[in-house]
């Protein structure tokens, strides 16, 4: 911190009157160092550990009091099923109940009125990935006629992300360093670190279309959970020192 200091000095000179006292103001003038500024994303890859995917019924009749009475009849064996499969109640999240009007459109015709279609999803959140196969399939045999997915994450990330920040501290600090030896200075001090919140994270997404071939009955759905990306983005402030 270099201090600079400017003296004032005023004399007023008046009939009958002395001279004004000496007036001094302190003026302090920061000499700061440069300052680097980093956003450094990481990712680690994993397996995964928990899926999610979307299954339900859809039925149509010629009332919407009838669609409903038989979508809410095998919506509920469905359910049922899954949850003596071992799915825990908190792990099952109705997605969506939809009741919609159907028309017959043919050219040169005014639409035909044939009835009520309800639809009603669920998503299931699977905790034992080995078991995904035999859900999807059980779920096809209790009557499911929707069915999306499957969308791997994973569940609990705090290891990895907790490397993914290990990993971003080491680059910052390396990346800090090399600029501040461009510049002639020989080390960095931290000044502020954050962490940008995504969003997306490894929470479940929407679960995607699945191929009707992956459900089939005959035997349990292919499935390949492979690996995911789990992304940290940390903030850093760097003041070059000598």
């Amino acid at each position: 911190m270099k201090t600079v200091r400017y003296a004032l000095a005023g004399l007023a000179m008046m009939a009958g009157t002395a001279p004004q006292a000496l007036m001094a103001a302190e003026v302090q003038v920061a000499a700061q160092a440069p300052v680097v500024s980093l956003s450094v994303t990481e990712e680690v890859r994993s397996a995964p550990d928990a899926a999610s995917f979307s299954t339900g019924v859809t039925t149509q009749a010629p009332t919407a009091t009838e669609a409903l009475r038989q979508n809410s009849a095998q919506m509920s064996a469905l359910i049922e099923r899954i949850k003596k499969l071992g799915v825990a109640d908190k792990d099952i999240q109705t997605s969506g109940i939809n009741l919609n009007a159907q028309y017959d459109y043919q050219q040169n015709q005014p639409p035909r009125f044939t009835g009520y279609q309800v639809s009603n999803n669920v998503t299931v959140t699977v905790r034992d990935i080995d078991r995904l196969g035999e859900l999807l399939d059980q779920v096809v045999q209790a009557g499911s006629n929707n069915l999306s997915g499957p969308n791997f994450f994973i569940d609990d990330d705090v290891a990895v992300k907790a490397e993914a920040r290990q990993r971003a501290v080491e680059h910052a600090m390396a990346q800090a360093r090399e600029y501040a030896r461009n510049f002639g200075y020989s080390d960095v001090r931290l000044l502020t670190v954050s962490e940008s919140v995504d969003g997306g994270g490894n929470y479940p997404q929407p679960p995607r279309p699945m191929a009707k071939r992956m459900v089939s009955a005959e035997a349990k759905a292919p499935v390949q959970p492979g690996e995911i990306g789990t992304n940290v983005t940390v903030n850093f402030e760097f003041a070059m020192v000598q």
